[in-house]
């Protein structure tokens, strides 16, 4: 009952890149980077086992940003063309590399990693992966008729890894959509028929998940102007409910999400976010508790899976450490309450 994970990604070490930084640059090339990486994600694995956690993974330390890491090796993405574009529905601005050709995916990207995780650890690992929408609303496209044909083949190279990562020993992949909170109607349309084609075949666990972003100040201003009841997730839950995907992470802890809107995925398991991913917020053991029995009051405790709102990749190592012990002892305490 109640089985701990996380998002995905978790700080990198001020030696490997620039720190509490969203889209850090390495400090490191070459051989000495992959070791660096390696060694990160195996710090990183070891503090998650000592927290207690259940289902663990490499915290993105070999991917620079969680869409950009799947990203760099491939084809028909001209990175040097860079188009300034509103990310998120205009939820702020970058400049994106852009799609000027057919996509291909010409080697495997995080195959061998997740091939070294797997022999680094006895508990059960989760590989996650940008999902199809995710990446349309990351590059601008100079060469698909329109978003939804290059999400379809997004999601067709998104199989052929995910495939090649179950095969290397994973046993959850996860599909982070956060642009299905924004692109509603979209995501019926042609976001959830693209995570139907890139989770094909896979006979891992299988995860969408679906938050309000990053703990970064744009994330923070564009909550602020959703009102007192976030109501994103109660359009959206009934079509994914429908879905193939067998779980659903989503933001919880601190939100103005109504609780109830959990009662909109009676067949899936819940990642619920127990854990906030504001910088300097350190809950207590006690909190991520109440966080976790309060989900079960709208949902069976054995289909819920305590996590984090969203990934915790901007945050300080220490309080990231400090929030992955919180989430193991909230868990724990939340099982002898129960």
């Amino acid at each position: 009952m109640f089985r701990t994970t996380t998002v995905g990604s978790l700080p990198k070490p001020d030696w490997l890149a620039e720190p509490e930084t969203l889209w850090p640059a390495w400090r490191l090339s070459g051989d000495a980077l992959h070791d660096g990486q390696r060694r990160a994600a195996l710090e990183w694995l070891r503090e998650q086992e000592n927290a207690g956690l259940d289902i663990v993974g490499d915290g993105e330390q070999f991917r620079i940003h969680f869409v950009h890491g799947f990203l760099e090796d491939i084809e028909g993405i001209d990175w040097s063309l860079k188009t300034r574009m509103g990310i998120r529905n205009n939820r702020y601005e970058a400049d994106v590399p852009t799609v000027t050709g057919p996509l291909s995916r010409p080697r495997p990207r995080h195959v061998d990693d997740a091939r070294w995780l797997r022999s680094q650890t006895h508990l059960p690992l989760k590989i996650t992966l940008p999902g199809p929408m995710t990446l349309c609303d990351t590059l601008a496209n100079a060469h698909y008729a329109q978003r939804a044909d290059m999400a379809m083949r997004f999601a067709e190279l998104l199989n052929e890894e995910a495939l090649a990562i179950e095969a290397a020993g994973a046993d959850v992949i996860q599909f982070d959509e956060p642009a299905f909170n924004v692109f509603l109607e979209e995501v019926r349309q042609w976001g959830l028929p693209a995570l139907e084609r890139a989770m094909r075949g896979l006979k891992v666990t299988t995860v969408v998940h679906i938050c309000y972003g990053y703990g970064i100040e744009a994330n923070i201003q564009w909550k602020s102007t959703l009102g007192e009841s976030w109501r994103q997730y109660e359009q959206i839950f009934p079509w994914i409910n429908a879905s193939s995907v067998q779980q659903v992470s989503l933001e919880f802890a601190g939100s103005k999400v109504p609780h109830d809107v959990l009662r909109l995925l009676p067949d899936k398991e819940l990642l619920i976010g127990a854990i906030e991913v504001l910088p300097g917020r350190l809950e207590s053991a006690e909190e991520v508790a109440h966080n976790i029995l309060e989900a079960s009051r709208h949902v069976d405790s054995s289909r819920l899976l305590p996590c984090t709102n969203c990934g915790m990749a901007p945050l300080s190592a220490e309080l990231a450490r400090g929030k992955l012990r919180a989430l193991g002892a909230g868990a724990k305490l939340a099982r002898q309450k129960i």
